[in-house]
């Protein structure tokens, strides 16, 4: 027992004082040393959030190392979220499901070489043209120098270092890079690696989508709904990119081909695909313009 001595001074035998003794039950000091209730939430709360960065650290380390196959699911699995519609609707026409993956992987791999057949053809037959108007450049740039009072052996000088740099750059952006893509084998890895999970993630989208569901921890009418919120979010999002890219590759290769600037088919393609890529899509597009 805890005793607490209280003292209260009042008038009594000959002048002395009383003294009261007090009883204090231990159940009565109960939350007197204990922690605010705001430090301990802030306390559990810190000790959350380092959990949270640990375990996110963690996995990021974890996804760094497995990258050669994560990426490729990824992006196969992004791709097979917006295309699936698709496959349903040759399911629905009675296509079998496997079916419709291989010939929707079959056109997306038809797409992808005349593109790229369409860019580089593009390319290839301006080469002479291009070079041709580079040495009017050069001749023009080299007029205004000595006009300028520039010495006519340095605005020559000038003209040569200028050619110099235009056909590195040239060369290397038309042998180097494509002898630098031959040589990287994982390139070849990581299209194969997502061209197999493609197939599998067309085929059995809804059986890998209803597995999801029943591991998601939460009542399955709860996890429809997620997944569905999710992937017409993440359609939406494709949809909206794919009319921005649209809108963009229509009015540079109509303003390419109004001006007489060539390639104004190429350019409109190289727009179009660069349009989904974020931030540095624009620039690529516009660089290759110039």
């Amino acid at each position: 027992m805890i005793r607490a001595r209280l003292r209260r001074r009042h008038g009594g035998e000959r002048g002395k004082p009383e003294e009261e003794v007090v009883e204090i039950e231990p159940g009565e000091l109960t939350g007197l040393f204990a922690t605010p209730r705001w430090l301990r939430d802030v306390g559990l709360t810190a000790w959350l959030l380092v959990g949270v960065t640990v375990f996110l650290v963690g996995a990021v380390w974890i996804l760094s190392l497995t990258h050669t196959i994560v990426v490729p699911v990824i992006t196969a699995a992004v791709i097979a979220s917006v295309a699936s519609p698709v496959v349903g609707w040759l399911q629905r026409h009675r296509v079998p499901r496997p079916a419709g993956a291989i010939l929707l992987l079959v056109a997306i791999v038809l797409l992808g070489a005349l593109v790229v057949f369409i860019v580089l053809a593009g390319v290839t037959s301006q080469v002479e043209d291009l070079s041709s108007r580079l040495d009017d450049a050069k001749n023009t740039i080299e007029g205004w120098l000595k006009d300028l009072g520039v010495d006519p052996s340095k605005a020559n000088d000038a003209k040569n270092d200028a050619s110099s740099s235009v056909t590195t750059s040239v060369s290397t952006l038309l042998q180097g890079v494509a002898g630098g893509i031959k040589e990287l084998s994982s390139l070849v890895f990581f299209l194969a690696m997502t061209t197999l999970s493609l197939v599998f993630l067309l085929a059995d989208g809804p059986k890998i989508r209803a597995w999801g569901e029943r591991h998601m921890g939460v009542p399955l009418p709860v996890a429809r709904t997620i997944s569905s919120r999710t992937l017409q979010s993440l359609r939406g999002y494709f949809l909206g990119v794919t009319l921005v890219a649209a809108f963009n590759a229509a009015v540079v290769g109509l303003g390419a081909l109004l001006l007489g600037v060539p390639l104004a088919g190429t350019i409109a393609v190289v727009t179009l695909l660069a349009a989904y890529v974020p931030y540095i899509g624009a620039w690529t597009a516009g660089a290759f313009s110039v």
